[in-house]
């Protein structure tokens, strides 16, 4: 960023758009209202292509693909080593296609194309290899039964069919995190990516075709929330709906879940995480990491740390040291090689950002640095660093989804647990110190899902990821995510003169 302007641009060159119908028991095929909506290149704002705009009536269709290939096909009655064998090669096809995925995600998200390259499509791909591993290793037990006639086991069984609403912010990587595990649990789907980045997904439906997957086990419907996403929540005929997004929306579906057929309900919504910064600290690693964990992927991320508490014997240090590192965060357009931030993922996020902005303004924050919406055309904005914020402030109570920091100092290590747990959401935080004491207490008495020590974004496949409070209720990676697509099986019978209790 220099001058208000944003680096690259002219040079990017959009990947062809192969795709933009709806994926239905193996097809493509047109929305049955024959309707499209436009998918917008946030770096200019202009049309990317026209995409299938499905509602109840597809959402319906696809549905009973999904029953007929969960009921009466192969895929759930396949041994695991047969399941894994398709998901190791459907693995094997993205690993041969992360430079056109990595390029549409940039092209309709935003996001950056090298990080895309070298992270987003990769961790993708490390999640379907990951539950193909896992995938013939699905047991239940034998029991130990406190009636000495009986003989009991359990059995873990596929839920059924699914219902998968994906967020704009991570569209390969939440694609690959939801319909993974379920496939290896050998569930079949629905899935509805975010109306803002269909154009991945409909490239991984695909992907599928080519690996293998029986017909209607893997199903895209591209759409929007208030149709095709309430139809999904709201029907009969799925047995579970998982999703990602805003608190609000997750309220949404838990209640049409509960009013249609109590299907089960696995929600990752929003956050607002804090990361404290003890006086032990290095200050440049406590700037750096504040930096990254806030403005990665342009503040479009629910773990972000947008709330930054730093003891106060400290402070001063760190502030000037983010406000002097803030300045080589480059914003410009995401095929530039050179870029850190990109676009916001649309002329509607872009202006909740830069409303934020204003409201710290008036609210008596102190803006340290930028502020501010890059050039004229595109969605870009300034990284935004805001002290002397208080707890009575919008941007230190709700999710902005955007690179807007709230600064805040605080003295002893018990206020700083207070100030960490003052918030509605429970995602993740993040603690800088040396003193595995500290460490140690704080991790304990912070009421989040994920606590990152002395790192930020320490996602790993085998680690469970999700929320306290309202930050949802379930937990994605690792084996918590598959036993989510796995119902218990209780099986007793009679034991007659068994030589052994």
């Amino acid at each position: 960023m220099e001058n208000g302007k944003c680096n690259g641009g002219a040079t990017a060159k959009l990947p062809e758009i192969k795709f933009t119908k709806l994926f239905i028991n193996g097809q493509f095929l047109d929305a049955a209202s024959g309707k499209t909506f436009e998918t917008i290149d946030p770096r200019n704002g202009e049309v990317i292509a026209k995409i299938a705009a499905g509602d109840k009536e597809d959402v319906d269709l696809a549905v009973n693909a999904a029953r007929h290939a969960f009921d009466h096909g192969p895929w759930p009655r396949m041994t695991g080593f047969e399941r894994a064998r398709i998901i190791n090669k459907y693995t094997d096809l993205i690993q041969q296609n992360i430079e056109e995925l990595a390029a549409l995600d940039a092209v309709d998200g935003g996001k950056l194309f090298q990080v895309g390259k070298m992270n987003d499509i990769p961790a993708a791909a490390g999640h379907f290899r990951y539950y193909a591993g896992a995938a013939d290793k699905i047991h239940g037990e034998t029991l130990r039964m406190t009636r000495p006639s009986l003989f009991g086991y359990t059995l873990k069984e596929p839920i059924g069919v699914v219902g998968h609403i994906i967020p704009w912010n991570f569209p390969s990587i939440m694609f690959a995190m939801k319909v993974a595990p379920a496939l290896a649990a050998g569930c079949t789907m629905v899935v509805k990516p975010a109306e803002q980045t269909p154009l991945s997904a409909l490239f991984y439906a695909h992907l599928s075709k080519e690996a293998g997957f029986p017909d209607g086990v893997i199903n895209v419907v591209t759409g929007f929330g208030s149709t095709a996403g309430a139809a999904i929540a709201s029907h009969m005929d799925i047995d579970k709906v998982s999703f990602t997004g805003s608190t609000d929306v997750g309220r949404k579906i838990m209640q049409a879940a509960a009013t249609s057929n109590l299907k089960k309900v696995s929600l990752e919504l929003g956050g607002k995480s804090p990361l404290l910064i003890f006086d032990d600290a290095d200050v440049n690693k406590a700037a750096e990491l504040a930096l990254l964990g806030c403005f990665y992927n342009k503040g479009e991320i629910c773990v972000a740390s947008s709330r930054v508490f730093v003891q106060e014997a400290i402070y001063d240090k760190v502030v000037a040291k983010m406000v002097e590192k803030v300045k080589d965060w480059t914003v410009g357009d995401p095929f530039d090689s050179t870029s850190r931030q990109g676009p916001q993922v649309d002329k509607k996020q872009h202006e909740k950002v830069l409303s934020y902005i204003e409201h710290g303004k008036n609210e008596g924050a102190t803006l340290l640095t930028g502020g501010n919406a890059i050039g004229d055309k595109g969605y870009y904005i300034e990284p935004t660093i805001f002290a002397d914020v208080t707890e009575d402030m919008k941007i230190y109570k709700e999710e902005i989804f955007g690179p807007v920091m709230s600064l805040m100092k605080f003295k002893t290590i018990e206020e700083g647990i207070k100030c960490a747990n003052n918030t509605k959401y429970g995602l993740a935080a993040g603690i800088v110190s040396q003193n595995v004491d500290v460490i140690n207490t704080v991790s304990r008495s912070i009421k989040a899902g994920v606590i990152w020590v002395n790192c930020y974004f320490a996602f790993d496949l085998d680690s469970p990821y999700g929320g306290y409070k309202m930050s949802g209720n379930c937990r994605e990676s690792g084996m918590d995510a598959l036993d989510s697509y796995l119902q218990v099986k209780s099986i007793a019978m009679p034991l007659h003169n068994s030589p052994w209790m």
